[in-house]
């Protein structure tokens, strides 16, 4: 079996005794060979990258669009047949520019060592589009959606370029790739100083994916770092947040680590946003209801059957313990307060915005100097920011509107006797005669 070297021989020593047949002498017949070999190499490289071209782009490529294989697009996209045809190009010169040369010792060694340079430097890009290309389809996947696959990639990428410039000085230098790496062991400290952002964020990457504390898409609240918003990207040195200002900011990786911070993903998939506001009550406004009250109460439909029980429970326990109802304190009854948060709750029970599946409740808080906090805890039935927005605003509309039916003040500050005091009473005025 005859090699490729063997036939390019062949080709070399009949395209030179062509050219020294026509009276060129040996030296020029040298240099007008090699000449005529390169231009037949380079038309013969040009034809070769044309059929490869046409192969993959309208065979091979059609083929994948036609059976709806998403691959296809992700192979053109990252380019990785454009790098599989260089190399073949490379392959092709490196069996024929040796023999082409082969006159010039000194000018066929360089040529050998830049072809073999150049094929490192393909193979690594393929190698990177390889990546790029399982980046994209590992994307596609709903187990992979939210994973940090860029810092993977990235892991990979550096290692690539390790071995790029290992390799390319083995070639330059013609030693052992060993010898290289023996005397990178005397650098490590000077590179574990220059990569120390790298291998921080190579090993945040890897404890954030095994956690699950973080994926792309989740909104996350650092206020040291002014982030408020949703992860756009996690890569291997930092982390990319869109705040809802739209403002971009970009944090290291580690800090995921380090720092605290806090998820919104529990509440997002659990479909409820928590409401927690409270309305302070004037407590000078608090007293107990008499009979008229109740009966003007009865007519709010959410309060009809709780007030009607409650009095039947109330006149029970008065009976049974043989309290005086002309004194209000003795016994049991009903206040404005008591009541107003009763309808809160029935509200909040009949309000389709409310998430009933979850904590509902309206509780008192300590009294404070701004009166008595009488908060609602309750969520929301869906997490847009907008909804939830929209819905505590029409809940605390209605109630603002609707505490002057229990006879109740919101406190204010200064508070509304405040006002009286000063502007409902003439000031003393002297006048001297």
């Amino acid at each position: 079996m005859i090699s490729i070297n063997d036939q390019t021989s062949t080709i070399y020593k009949w395209t030179f005794q062509l050219v020294e047949s026509s009276g060129i002498d040996g030296q020029t017949a040298q240099i007008l060979t090699a000449a005529i070999l390169l231009v037949s190499l380079f038309i013969l490289l040009f034809l070769i990258d044309y059929l490869l071209k046409f192969l993959f782009n309208s065979v091979l490529l059609k083929l994948m669009k036609k059976a709806n294989n998403h691959w296809a697009n992700y192979l053109s996209g990252n380019k990785i047949l454009i790098h599989i045809t260089r190399i073949i190009l490379v392959a092709v010169s490196q069996q024929f520019l040796p023999v082409i040369f082969s006159g010039f010792s000194s000018f066929n060694a360089i040529s050998y060592k830049m072809l073999s340079i150049l094929m490192l430097f393909f193979i690594y890009r393929l190698l990177n589009s390889i990546l790029k290309t399982v980046r994209d389809i590992l994307r596609s996947s709903k187990a992979f959606a939210n994973k940090p696959v860029d810092s993977y990639l990235q892991v990979m990428q550096i290692f690539s370029i390790f071995i790029l410039i290992t390799l390319t000085v083995s070639v330059l230098t013609g030693n052992s790739p060993w010898s290289f790496l023996v005397s990178l062991g005397a650098a490590s400290a000077v590179l574990m100083l220059v990569f120390k952002d790298t291998i921080l964020g190579f090993v945040a990457s890897i404890q954030v994916s095994a956690n699950d504390s973080v994926r792309v898409g989740d909104w996350i609240e650092m206020p040291k770092y002014g982030v408020d918003g949703d992860i756009l990207e996690i890569n291997l040195n930092n982390v990319r947040v869109q705040n809802f200002d739209k403002t971009i900011v970009t944090i290291p990786t580690y800090t995921l680590l380090s720092d605290s911070f806090k998820n919104y993903r529990g509440m997002q998939e659990t479909g409820g946003r928590r409401l927690k506001r409270a309305i302070n009550i004037k407590i000078s406004t608090i007293r107990y209801m008499d009979e008229k009250d109740l009966s003007e109460l009865k007519n709010i439909a959410l309060l009809k059957s709780f007030i009607e029980e409650r009095e039947q429970k109330i006149r029970e326990y008065n009976v049974q313990n043989n309290f005086d109802n002309e004194v209000k304190v003795n016994g049991r009854r009903m206040t404005n307060i008591g009541l107003f948060r009763a309808y809160i709750t029935a509200f909040a029970k009949n309000n389709s915005s409310i998430n009933q599946e979850m904590t509902l409740m309206v509780r008192q808080l300590p009294p404070t100097s701004k009166g008595l906090p009488l908060e609602l805890y309750m969520f929301t039935d869906g997490t847009d920011w907008a909804f939830f927005e929209d819905t505590m605003s029409d809940i605390f509309d209605h109630l603002f509107g609707a505490i002057h039916y229990f006879d109740l003040e919101v406190f204010e500050e200064p508070s509304s006797d405040d006002l009286r005091l000063l502007f409902g009473r003439k000031p003393d005025v002297s006048v001297d005669e």
